[in-house]
């Protein structure tokens, strides 16, 4: 079974940083494109920043400049490195790989921005 498993949400103030953190299995991350996505109160699920497996990034142009997505090959690791964040930045931020059809996902970590 393909688990994905996130890490490094929390309570933030504006301005301030996080990194989130998802790691699955070597077989899928190798080949996978993997992306963050999030989803707010009453809204639904948006894309954030998505990573090919040869590192090509996509990112939403709500968080260009702020958001950084990398991947960590040793680790089978991928990372959102988000930097001044915004009260508009506060969700369930939700880890996917995927692949032709096949996609995979991962349970959530919850990010507040408030003050």
């Amino acid at each position: 079974q393909v688990q994905l498993v996130e890490s490094g949400g929390g309570l933030v103030q504006p301005g301030g940083s996080l990194r989130l953190s998802c790691v699955t299995s070597r077989s899928i991350f190798s080949i996978y494109t993997m992306g963050w996505y999030r989803q707010a109160p009453g809204k639904q699920r948006e894309l954030v920043a998505t990573s090919t497996s040869d590192s090509r990034t996509v990112y939403a142009d709500s968080v260009k400049g702020r958001f950084t997505i990398s991947r960590d090959n040793t680790k089978n690791t991928v990372y959102l490195d988000m930097n001044n964040l915004k009260p508009e930045d506060t969700a369930v931020y939700f880890c996917r790989a995927f692949r032709y059809s096949i996609e995979y996902w991962g349970q959530g970590t919850q990010v507040t921005v408030s003050s």
